[in-house]
């Protein structure tokens, strides 16, 4: 064998949970990378393979030996290692016993802490293939498994029973069992097409005999690319197109081996169920992928994908027919029960669900969201008609038929029953909204009505959670409250920027039954957190998100307008001049006993400094002022520049703690007005 070869894992088991797949074949490539790394064993790449029966690993050019090791042990302190004679004390002796030499064959090291005896020699490396057998053992013992089961009357325990082990290093089989299954140089074909063992001669073959004859696509994007190219052919061929669903081309990736795509059909008179539902059956429940015509209406098409090469395809195709009919009719009689009952006609049916037991229904959370949604707009211009309208339909969908089948369909739902019941278009739209952001990159409501009613709700949990005193802790948030709070966010910050939130807030905890007065500066700083969060998300500095925070912004106009133009204002050379004098004025003042200042006196200045710096404050401070009033903090931020030399002239010339009290004063006094004025865009004692 030459310095370097390829090495091949595979463990061969019962089929694996599909959603887990990709996360399980990333966990094992790690561990083993993991493994290699700790036993100082270099390779050129490393590369996973996943199917529903198997997880396996290809690493090329391993070495085969360990590098040898310059190891150095440390002894007795020389100090105590020789007697008064010269002779080797006894921990001397000791020592050279424990490493198996002569004390004569000790050496001295010598470090900045003192001088010690001690034994240096070579450790020969360990061949790789006795330290691949641990690597392995160690790699799936880490994989993230939440609950490992046994089998048979064995008390090994993994995902799932395992079958079969390929270990090959080179063209030799590595010694090892795991799981009561000991390493061949063997592997498995697809389950029906070629169940029988295929043997390998060298880890280069792997990919290729598991193709043919094994039929199996071992590499998990090329099997995922060769499904995304048959489910286009045959929408093509239909004159459709796919809407390839990223998340569930991985999961039916992930439990096939050998894909094959089939196009079947159900009766049209299903499509007059709402879209989302029947998508969420054949998504969901079925797999399939749904089809839609150039309107991109949902057709009464799909494809499947399955997991053998049928010679009768039309068999695979009768039978997913037959299994998607009752679904569908499930869904169709759920949604002609439902249109049975008008939505305002559920709304007394709310008072029987609880929401939480100290806050009530969802009948008593829904007139909350009303009160507040109603609160929202009339600071927005929302047609608070409508908004009252929307809020108290908003939760009539969650008991109906369908959303109990498909909770996923919670919002639209709601709309699609209230165009039923004749609402407004603008009132149903505001039910689907009222759920928008459902998570993270997920659209927000563009209707002012969807924005009142999504706000309000998001707004009333948090600060009702909050005023139960079961504010999330850790990583444990029971009731959403981190994804609620950055929902508001995104909304106030992208559509309704001028809204206070520190207001917004506080009406929320005066709706509460049992707010106390604490709880708003304890949701504030709570909802401040999620806002760094978002900011950070956003590309800005932490620095730049706290200078702006300490003037305690209340709206997302305000603070995207100084974050912006802090962001701006720190690239310069002459900001961070400023940033520093500002630092020393801050320090000056921060070891007076004296809080109230008062106005500097031009009558006391005794340099020409003072008057300079006194003549350039009055000069600014009206513009200043102006400017954060309107909103023009950069333009606040570029009038801050023009006192920088100013500044740093006084400095320069100008004694502040001048023995004389009445000039010590004035001259604080001062520094403390330019201070108050370097605070109006943002605390530039953050940057």
């Amino acid at each position: 064998m030459s310095d370097r070869a390829d090495l091949l894992f595979e463990i061969g088991t019962e089929e694996l949970p599909p959603k887990a797949l990709l996360r399980l074949a990333d966990a094992l490539q790690q561990g083993f990378a993991q493994g290699l790394e700790q036993e100082q064993l270099n390779y050129s790449s490393i590369k996973s393979f996943a199917s529903p029966r198997r997880l396996a690993l290809m690493i090329s050019q391993l070495e085969c030996r360990q590098p040898d090791q310059q190891i150095e042990r440390r002894g007795p302190a020389r100090t105590v290692a020789f007697d008064e004679h010269g002779q080797p004390s006894k921990a001397l002796l000791g020592f050279a016993r424990s490493c198996k030499v002569d004390p004569s064959q000790l050496i001295s090291i010598k470090t900045d802490q003192g001088e010690w005896m001690g034994h240096s020699y070579i450790k020969p490396g360990s061949l790789t293939r006795d330290l691949l057998p641990h690597i392995a053992e160690q790699a799936l013992a880490s994989l993230p498994i939440p609950k490992r089961m046994r089998w048979g009357n064995q008390d090994f325990q993994f995902l799932r029973p395992v079958h079969w082990l390929l270990f090959l290093f080179g063209n030799q089989t590595v010694a090892c069992t795991l799981y009561g299954v000991q390493a061949a140089a063997y592997t498995h074909g697809h389950r029906f097409h070629h169940p029988q063992a295929i043997e390998l001669d060298s880890p280069a073959d792997y990919e290729a005999r598991l193709q043919e004859p094994g039929k199996v696509i071992a590499d998990f994007s090329k099997r995922r690319s060769s499904i995304a190219k048959q489910i286009e052919q045959s929408a093509q061929r239909l004159g459709l197109q796919v809407d390839l669903d990223t998340h569930l081309l991985d999961e039916v990736c992930a439990l096939t081996e050998w894909p094959v795509a089939i196009s079947g059909s159900f009766d049209a008179g299903f499509l007059q169920v709402p879209t989302e539902a029947l998508v969420l059956t054949m998504k969901q429940n079925q797999k399939y992928f749904p089809l839609y015509n150039a309107q991109h209406r949902l057709a009464n098409h799909f494809i499947t994908i399955a997991n053998i090469d049928s010679p009768k395809p039309e068999l695979i195709k009768e039978g997913n027919e037959r299994v998607i009919r009752p679904r569908l009719s499930d869904a169709m009689f759920f949604w002609q029960q439902d249109g049975r009952i008008r939505l305002e006609d559920r709304v007394q049916r709310l008072s029987q669900v609880t929401f939480q037991k100290d806050l009530g229904s969802l009948f008593d959370k829904t007139l909350r969201v009303q009160k507040l949604a109603h609160w929202l707009a009339e600071r927005t211009g929302a047609d608070i008609q409508a908004v009252d309208r929307a809020a108290l339909l908003s939760r009539c969908d969650l008991i109906t038929e369908m959303v109990y089948e498909f909770p996923e369909m919670q919002g639209h739902m709601g709309r699609y029953q209230a165009l039923r019941d004749g609402e407004d278009e603008e009132i149903a739209t505001a039910l689907a909204e009222f759920y928008l952001p459902r998570h993270a990159g997920d659209d927000l409501p563009k209707g002012q009505i969807g924005q009142c009613l999504a706000l309000a709700d998001r707004m009333d949990s948090l600060c009702g959670i909050f005023s139960v005193g079961l504010k999330p802790s850790g990583d444990k948030d029971p009731y959403g409250l981190r994804r609620a709070s950055i929902g508001i966010i995104r909304i106030l910050k992208n559509y309704q920027p001028l809204i206070n939130f520190r207001e917004l807030i506080q009406a929320s905890l005066n709706n509460q039954p049992r707010s106390q007065i604490g709880d708003s500066r304890e949701v504030e700083d709570y909802f401040i957190e999620r806002i760094k969060a978002v900011y950070l998300d956003a590309g800005f500095s932490l620095s730049s998100i706290q200078a702006v925070l300490a003037t305690c912004p209340s709206s997302f106009a305000e603070m995207n307008a100084k974050i912006q133009a802090i962001s701006e204002f720190t690239q310069t050379q002459a900001a961070a001049e400023l940033i520093e004098l500002n630092k020393r004025i801050n320090n000056i003042l921060r070891k007076q006993d004296e809080h109230d200042l008062g106005q500097p006196s031009a009558d006391l200045f005794q340099q020409v400094e003072e008057t300079a710096l006194f003549n350039a404050l009055q000069a600014v401070h009206t513009e200043i002022e102006q400017a954060v009033q309107e909103g023009h903090f950069a333009n606040a931020l570029g009038l801050l520049l023009s006192l920088k030399d100013p500044v740093a002239a006084f400095f320069e010339a100008v004694m502040v703690m001048d023995e004389n009290t009445e000039l010590r004063l004035n001259r604080l006094a001062m520094l403390d007005q330019l201070r108050l004025l370097l605070l109006a865009p943002a605390d530039l004692t953050c940057l």
